[in-house]
């Protein structure tokens, strides 16, 4: 493993204009700014219809030179971190919410793994998780039981945590063999289905990629961007094609 890595940071963001008020920003330029390895910050807009794009360009690409705004139509988060991805520069890329709700200083420990070896550590939340509410628990449960019954993943209790980092090479190859998230559509709406982290960890598992999961800080942020119900129908529906497509053989890495 080399000693030096160079990191890219890609944030999604989807109409985040009350989350960059409250400093998420800066908290992410100071800390880039102090710790190697980050080459830049990639900000992937999912076509915000509020000020999001305007503050950033304004208040941090202007300012900050690791910082760097791309602008998508509207398709939903997976197609915003797809984005990201292939537009990163560095050989890792680390993605993490605009909401900071794990604080970005905790990438340490996921860098930390990579530099042991492995090409793929994702953050994993407590089963307690604080401040979330009983709906989401018991929903997050149930998920769990659904998704190891039709596509495994048994050896990975968060696959959803929006906190991972990669290496580049392997997820680019892992995104070429995509068939849910393959085909960029246009949506209304938030987006955040958890058919993108399951059918990319899916085939990393397939791919025999080294995975490793570890517990990071997490606290619950409120969002508006997200809707239990129309997003749980998502990630079932997306789940049983990951399941369709694996059984048709349309997986081959």
């Amino acid at each position: 493993m080399q000693n030096k890595l160079t990191i890219s940071l890609v944030i999604p963001c989807f109409n985040e204009e009350t989350n960059i008020q409250k400093g998420v920003l800066d908290k992410i330029a100071n800390f880039t700014k102090e710790k190697g390895g980050f080459i830049e910050v990639l900000i992937v807009d999912d076509g915000s219809i509020d000020k999001s794009t305007e503050i950033i360009q304004r208040d941090y690409c202007n300012n900050f030179s690791k910082f760097r705004l791309i602008k998508n139509p509207h398709q939903g988060k997976a197609y915003t971190v797809i984005k990201g991805i292939k537009e990163a520069k560095g050989d890792y890329v680390l993605f993490t919410d605009m909401d900071l709700a794990t604080p970005i200083e905790e990438s340490l420990k996921l860098i930390e793994e990579i530099k042991n070896g492995f090409t793929i550590v994702i953050g994993s939340r407590n089963t307690h998780r604080e401040g979330a509410p009983l709906l989401r628990k018991i929903m997050a449960v149930g998920f769990i039981y659904i998704r190891n019954f039709f596509i495994g993943l048994k050896n990975i209790r968060d696959t959803q945590c929006g906190f991972k980092v990669f290496q580049r090479k392997t997820a680019l190859n892992i995104i070429e063999h995509l068939h849910v998230f393959n085909k960029k559509k246009t949506i209304k709406g938030s987006s955040v289905s958890a058919g993108f982290d399951l059918e990319f960890l899916f085939l990393a598992a397939k791919s025999k990629a080294k995975i490793k999961e570890i517990p990071v800080t997490w606290k619950h942020v409120e969002t508006k961007n997200v809707n239990f119900l129309k997003d749980a129908f998502e990630t079932l529906k997306d789940i049983l094609l990951i399941k369709y497509y694996d059984v048709i053989q349309k997986y081959h890495l």
